[in-house]
């Protein structure tokens, strides 16, 4: 198999295209190339170009899973998923998951805490917590311990409504900011203190 041609400069994300005699083209990263020792016109048997795919998608696993934990904290399970959802094959997803956690740059411990973190930050109640760990796929052995000493939102919940009423509400204004509440994850019971402390009635929240 005979390459046609190596271009110039990378893609946004690094990558050389690399184009085949038979119209194949591979995206390639640097380490790649030099590993193969890639060139225009140099001709590769069919076990090497087989190799070159294996290595080829090996990298791009790595490199899509760099760029994904960079951007946001996620689980082992969080990134095997997004990296399958990105079109990486499943078992170089899996190696590339492992091969950041060997580098100690995964750890599902330190990820929780920083998934309990930034909830504490946008005033979510422990419920919210609770589903952001469940969708972020943490197993939930480290949920007890992030967890833990998760503080009471009643001030949180007081200022929202504040926010949201301002000096004039009515019925309707108040009902969509308690019920916005309880996407929040806050309980019925709090969001009945943090009315008391304003003075608002709350004969209308019901619990369901």
């Amino acid at each position: 198999m005979r390459i046609e041609k190596v271009a110039p400069g990378p893609d946004r994300v690094g990558r050389y295209t690399v184009s085949f005699e038979n119209g194949s083209v591979m995206r390639l990263y640097r380490q790649t190339i030099e590993d193969f020792g890639i060139y225009a016109g140099k001709e590769l048997d069919e076990q090497t170009y087989a190799q070159l795919e294996t290595a080829a998608g090996e990298m791009s696993a790595k490199m899509r899973a760099v760029r994904i934990i960079s951007a946001s904290s996620v689980s082992k399970g969080d990134l095997r998923q997004r990296l399958v959802q990105k079109g990486e094959d499943p078992e170089q997803a899996r190696q590339a998951v492992q091969w950041l956690s060997d580098m100690d740059l995964l750890d599902d411990r330190k990820t929780a805490e920083q998934v309990v973190s930034s909830c504490i930050r946008k005033g979510y109640g422990l419920a919210r917590a609770k589903q952001a760990l469940y969708e972020k796929r943490i197993p939930k052995e480290y949920w007890s311990d992030a967890l833990e000493d998760y503080p009471d939102q009643q001030d949180a919940i007081v200022s929202f409504l504040r926010s949201r009423l301002g000096s004039s509400w009515d019925e309707k204004t108040l009902r969509k900011a308690t019920d916005a509440l309880i996407r929040r994850g806050h309980n019925y019971g709090n969001i009945r203190r943090a009315l008391e402390t304003l003075s608002i009635d709350n004969e209308f929240l019901e619990e369901a």
